[in-house]
């Protein structure tokens, strides 16, 4: 059985025209199949042509990221809804979607309150539609993990349909997601030198609920960290959580790939 990158953007290598290679270097790498996740309007209809014209082995996402958000936030998650409803390729989650204060301006206090502020209401309205939708629910947290666990919990949002994506906390914050039913994915940060706390954090989860992804064309795991990241790449960071978890890859692609279809809906093998 070949993985699932079950986290990454394609809109860049769409507009550089080089998608068909991406996929073929997935291909080669034993990747069958990957999630491209929205993260503003503009590339929520482009996202789910793609998926339309790689069926069965691109899916994809929508949804509003923390940083996508400012005053016009209501404006476009009224725009939402309309995939799920228009009769169209549904997205297999909602999201990426959460809390970002590292991305807040740093001297500007006010202008950092407003932004949020906007976050969390953005944040909320695309929890309760999650739930109205019962679709699954991709997070981002970056430096705000406890308001977003915070606010999932108020939602009434199941937390077995909630994935933190790139998990990069450490062990104490596995265990909070793990006592409510929520799952973290792993990038290659999983692969960093000085990224023990993360590993600690993958073991606490366990192989059986291990979801793998790359965040493309972001942080690019070992040995080609400095460099664009891509979906082939998923390939490192499996190789090294299975010695990490002292199985081999053929195991951990199954258990991992199992995860990844279990918890989007995927079919059960790619087209």
């Amino acid at each position: 059985m070949g993985l699932i990158d079950s986290h990454t953007h394609l809109d860049s290598f769409v507009r550089r025209g080089e998608l068909a290679p991406i996929l073929d270097r997935a291909r080669t790498a034993d990747v069958d199949a990957m999630i491209t996740v929205g993260t503003a309007s503009d590339d929520w209809l482009g996202y789910r042509e793609l998926a339309m014209a790689q069926a069965g082995t691109v899916f994809y996402t929508a949804g509003l990221h923390p940083c996508s958000v400012d005053e016009t936030w209501e404006q476009e998650l009224a725009q939402l809804p309309v995939f799920w409803r228009d009769g169209g390729l549904v997205p297999v989650a909602l999201g990426e979607c959460g809390l970002d204060r590292f991305h807040l301006p740093k001297k500007d206090e006010a202008k950092a309150e407003q932004l949020m502020a906007w976050q969390k209401a953005a944040f909320a309205a695309q929890l309760a539609l999650a739930k109205e939708l019962d679709a699954p629910v991709v997070v981002h947290s970056r430096g705000a993990f406890a308001e977003c666990v915070e606010l999932i919990d108020a939602s009434g949002v199941n937390w077995k349909r909630v994935v933190f994506h790139c998990f990069a906390e450490g062990p104490a914050e596995m265990t909070v997601l793990r006592e409510r039913g929520g799952f973290g994915s792993f990038t290659g940060i999983l692969t960093y030198k000085n990224a023990e706390s993360v590993r600690e954090a993958a073991k606490v989860q366990g192989l059986e609920h291990l979801m793998l992804e790359t965040d493309a064309p972001y942080l690019t795991p070992v040995p080609h960290r400095g460099k664009p990241n891509e979906v082939s790449y998923v390939r490192h960071t499996a190789d090294f959580a299975a010695e990490m978890f002292g199985v081999d890859y053929e195991t951990l692609a199954t258990i991992t790939t199992r995860n990844a279809r279990a918890f989007y809906g995927l079919p059960a093998t790619a087209v």
